[in-house]
């Protein structure tokens, strides 16, 4: 989404958002249908079951059955499917590019030609019942808002229910999601007498990373304790709270001015986890200065040495790049190559470019062959970046404030009531 977003706003696209009535088809269904058990089939009656003819909204298979209707539909109106993304749907025809973005019966439409757009509309409406929401500005949860600068997307409304949830519309505000200095383990503090209140709060900040880049390794450092939180956990956790409601308006910022080059920013914390000894990968790809994907991640093995970590996390950069890659290339946009990837990892670095594997490379020989195999192809350019300017720094430790803060401000998060200049 972000990506589709993101081209929208440089390529000054019209976004249109539909929803649509998924719970019955029309020309499948006549009116609504409630099952109701034949006489002799209570249950005090033979051991008898119904036979389905068609599929109904709420059953098991109700949402792949609507799902294979609707895109039958796209399908037959000319559109492809995208081999790297099943929910987007592409039509080109001429200088014409329509794009259609599906969620569930949420719809996201954007393209080149209004005229079209319009038209698919129409010819949707036949098929099924929508209802046209108009301009996008509501989509799952994100706030969509749009000038000439570009597009923002944030989750104020969201946070505003989790802190209303949370009982913290009172509290006092942090400046940082996370101190430098914490270090949780599995035992500190005391049990929670009910752990799902840890655990529904940190699905609820998961799913807000969405939009918050700045708090997508501390939300991932504390889903590690969801099996058996501590006070620690849950103090922590209450922490980040605090940092959303001093930053509650900020989300990122597409501009539409930035160039449509892709860059790479990768780094690892090499055993950062006191209790596993394994390392986090964080990863962060921009379109121009826009943030479209990022990561933070534990790796599932543990890493002899810096440099085996900082490469696995190049690895795992270089994945998503090609992932993107082929996203270009279905929405028929032009991918520069190669695309520059900053790690401020001489070694890991050096290990890419060198033809010839070392003893002490054996144990990431797989990545090796990934990278080097990619980079020798023209998708990737690794060059060295200092650690202070390293913006996947901010997805694999936590930072003082004044880096954190200087980090942040680089990756284009920024508040709805400053907009750019």
């Amino acid at each position: 989404m972000r990506v589709l977003l993101s081209i929208a706003a440089i390529r000054g696209w019209s976004l249109h958002q539909l929803d649509v009535n998924n719970a019955f088809l029309q020309g499948d269904l006549d009116e609504e249908i409630y099952m109701k058990l034949p006489p002799g089939l209570g249950s005090e009656g033979p051991s008898k079951v119904l036979r389905l003819k068609k599929s109904l909204y709420g059953l098991k298979q109700a949402s792949r059955q609507w799902f294979a209707k609707f895109s039958s539909v796209l399908l037959a109106e000319g559109f492809q499917k995208s081999l790297c993304d099943n929910s987007l749907f592409t039509y080109h025809k001429g200088n014409k590019s329509i794009f259609v973005l599906i969620y569930v019966d949420d719809i996201i439409i954007t393209g080149t030609d209004n005229i079209f757009i319009n038209s698919l509309k129409s010819r949707l409406a036949s098929y099924f019942s929508i209802k046209d929401l108009g301009k996008l500005q509501y989509f799952l949860g994100i706030e969509v808002s749009r000038s000439s600068k570009g597009i923002f997307l944030c989750q104020r409304k969201y946070i505003l229910d989790i802190l209303k949830d949370s009982g913290l519309t009172g509290t006092r505000t942090s400046s940082f999601p996370m101190d430098a200095h914490l270090k949780l383990t599995s035992e500190a503090g005391t049990p929670l007498p009910d752990p799902s209140i840890y655990r529904r709060l940190i699905g609820r900040l998961l799913y807000l990373t969405v939009t918050r880049p700045d708090i997508t390794y501390a939300v991932n450092y504390l889903s590690q304790f969801m099996q058996r939180p501590h006070s620690s956990h849950l103090d922590a956790a209450n922490h980040v709270l605090r940092y959303l409601k001093g930053t509650i308006g900020h989300g990122i910022f597409l501009a539409s001015s930035t160039p449509l080059i892709l860059k790479g920013y990768t780094d690892s914390d090499w055993a950062g986890c006191p209790m596993t000894r394994r390392s986090t990968t964080g990863y962060l790809v921009t379109i121009g200065n826009s943030p479209v994907s990022w990561k933070s991640k534990k790796q599932p093995t543990v890493a002899r040495s810096s440099r085996g970590a900082e490469y696995r996390a190049l690895a795992h950069l270089t994945a998503e790049l090609q992932w993107l890659r082929y996203l270009f290339q279905d929405l028929r946009i032009p991918c520069i190559l190669p695309i520059v990837v900053s790690c401020d990892s001489q070694a890991a670095i050096h290990i890419a470019q060198n033809p010839v594997f070392h003893e002490r490379t054996k144990h990431i020989e797989i990545d090796c062959y990934f990278v080097r195999e990619k980079l020798l192809n023209g998708l990737i350019k690794p060059q060295h970046l200092p650690s202070s300017e390293q913006l996947a720094d901010l997805f694999t430790k936590p930072l003082g404030v004044k880096q954190f803060q200087h980090l942040v401000s680089k990756l284009g998060i920024r508040s709805d009531s400053n907009p750019p200049t």
